[in-house]
């Protein structure tokens, strides 16, 4: 089964007055490239949702998001009364001793003094609250693979499509590479018996036509790229994605195709030829997307 490592989670918990977010987008990449915005409260969580991450999405290019949204009305920063009171108090003993009039507007006043409204309490994050923010990033993880098996599905369909096409045009070399090598054999016999006063052996014709004609054989190439496709599809089909096995087999049917068009010196075949790159350059590019 391919997994895509093209995939996007997001899951909204609810705790107390807070709203946490916990998002994961992933592209493709050759080894796990992982970084992240962690809301202050949970970065002392950092190593272990990383770990978490790392187990649950293996490879890739992911960045992972987890913010809070609080209740409207649940963050004002707190005014300190008792501060407040004491500037109060101060203020006036002041003004009576020095007969300075007191001020007009005392919310004003008092308002902009130092600390009145400082945040200064310090939230700690609780083994409650870790608890609900570890089972929304497994939420979140989840729903990624969710995604990702998705796209794998896709990518696998594109794949046996590719395979069954190059599989046709394989096939379809047969017929011109019998009727090529009676072409060749024909045209080396027209040429020597088209210059007068020529005598040749007809033996010795014979042995240097199978040599030419061995080094433009390509049945061991058109095996070895049939067994290529095989094993290409036999991969698709096993319980772990692999990207990279898959990967290297498109490279070794790129050898074999690369072959047998060298050694096509007829056009039909090399038009086959080119059809076949085609459809294996498709696989390539999407391959790099498999996990």
């Amino acid at each position: 089964m391919l997994l895509s490592m093209t995939g996007y989670g997001k899951t909204v918990v609810a705790y107390k007055e807070k709203k946490i977010n916990v998002e994961v987008k992933s592209l493709n990449s050759k080894s796990l490239d992982l970084s992240t915005r962690i809301a202050p409260l949970y970065r002392e969580k950092e190593m272990e949702i990383r770990q978490l991450i790392a187990k649950s999405v293996v490879r890739g290019k992911v960045d992972f998001s987890i913010w809070i949204e609080r209740e409207s009305g649940t963050d004002a920063t707190p005014i300190n009364v008792a501060l407040v009171e004491n500037y109060y108090r101060q203020i006036k003993a002041i003004a009576a001793h020095t007969g300075i009039p007191e001020p007009d507007d005392w919310f004003y006043t008092l308002l902009r003094l130092p600390d009145v409204t400082t945040k200064t309490e310090v939230e700690v994050l609780s083994a409650e609250e870790w608890e609900v923010v570890r089972q929304a990033i497994g939420q979140a993880l989840d729903l990624l693979q969710q995604f990702r098996r998705q796209e794998g599905v896709a990518l696998q369909q594109r794949f046996e499509e590719n395979v069954r096409n190059i599989g046709a045009l394989l096939a379809s070399l047969e017929d011109y590479e019998t009727a090529r090598v009676e072409k060749i054999r024909a045209r080396i016999v027209d040429g020597l018996t088209s210059i007068p006063d020529v005598e040749y052996d007809k033996n010795r014709l014979e042995q240097e036509l199978i040599y030419y004609i061995e080094k433009l054989d390509i049945s061991e190439e058109k095996q070895r790229l049939a067994n290529h496709l095989r094993y290409f599809s036999q991969t698709m089909e096993e319980e772990e994605s692999q990207g990279k096995k898959l990967g290297f087999i498109a490279q070794e049917m790129g050898r074999e195709i690369n072959t047998t068009g060298s050694k096509s010196n007829q056009a039909e075949m090399q038009n086959i030829v080119v059809k076949m790159k085609d459809q294996l350059e498709q696989i390539k590019e999407q391959v790099l997307n498999v996990l």
